[in-house]
């Protein structure tokens, strides 16, 4: 089973102009991304898809791989479903281009279940979280079955605890997604559905359509960066993991 990691890339992000090229320790965010996800299980090739050449040549100046994609993409998996359609690849995973934190088995825990279940199409990642977290509306919760597989994803707090809920944990959803690369093109040719535009969450189109998302629970969730506040902390991080 072969499988890539594909890093959608975008120097117009609204609150962060420039961020994939922000520095850290003296490297752009983008090669600690592209770095991490290089050392994951399971993964043989990783690079970089983005609409800017700035972009690209950052990424092949400390000898990555990137690739040039349209500018009119409504969203990352669009990015990803154009970068993917010649690859010679099984697996597709989507590592996002702000989490330079993020563990290389967080990584592995996505692709390993396509090991073992052959009909597998998509899975994700979740991390346990407390109540009064899940009120915060830009932390996407997930409700699942019994065997992991989503069945809705809100920000909203889901489930509502009219009764403690017990035996179980409220998870918060980690964006981090790996497709079968059918899947991820059949995922990118399908239309938005009615729940993905009210929630604003592009994962509820595969629910709507009808198909599985399986669930793997992590410890902990990557520290992302979206302002420049979050940005000094990931340093500061950095700078103590580095001793």
């Amino acid at each position: 089973m072969k499988a890539t990691v594909i890093i959608p890339a975008r120097m117009s992000a609204t609150r962060f102009p420039g961020k994939p090229l922000a520095d850290i320790l003296g490297k752009p965010m983008i090669q600690w991304v592209y770095e991490r996800a290089s050392k994951a299980d399971f993964v043989e090739r990783v690079l970089v898809a983005t609409c800017d050449v700035e972009i690209v040549e950052a990424v092949k100046a400390f000898g990555g791989e990137a690739v040039m994609t349209s500018e009119t993409h409504r969203s990352g998996t669009d990015r990803l479903a154009e970068a993917s359609a010649d690859l010679d690849t099984d697996i597709v995973v989507n590592v996002q281009g702000d989490e330079p934190l993020i563990e290389p088995d967080a990584i592995a825990r996505a692709v390993e279940p396509f090991e073992r279940n052959p009909e597998l199409k998509m899975s994700s990642l979740m991390v346990a979280i407390d109540s009064e977290s899940a009120k915060d509306p830009n932390l996407v919760k997930v409700v699942v079955t019994v065997d992991n597989y989503a069945l809705y994803f809100s920000r909203s707090p889901i489930p509502y605890e009219r009764k403690p809920l017990e035996g179980r944990s409220v998870y918060g959803h980690v964006g981090l997604y790996a497709y079968t690369k059918d899947f991820l093109l059949q995922f990118a040719a399908m239309q938005p559905t009615p729940l993905e535009q009210a929630e604003s969450l592009e994962q509820l189109r595969v629910l709507e359509h009808g198909h599985r998302i399986k669930m793997v629970e992590i410890a902990d969730s990557p520290m992302g960066v979206d302002t420049i506040e979050d940005l000094e902390r990931v340093r500061a991080e950095i700078r103590a993991m580095a001793g």
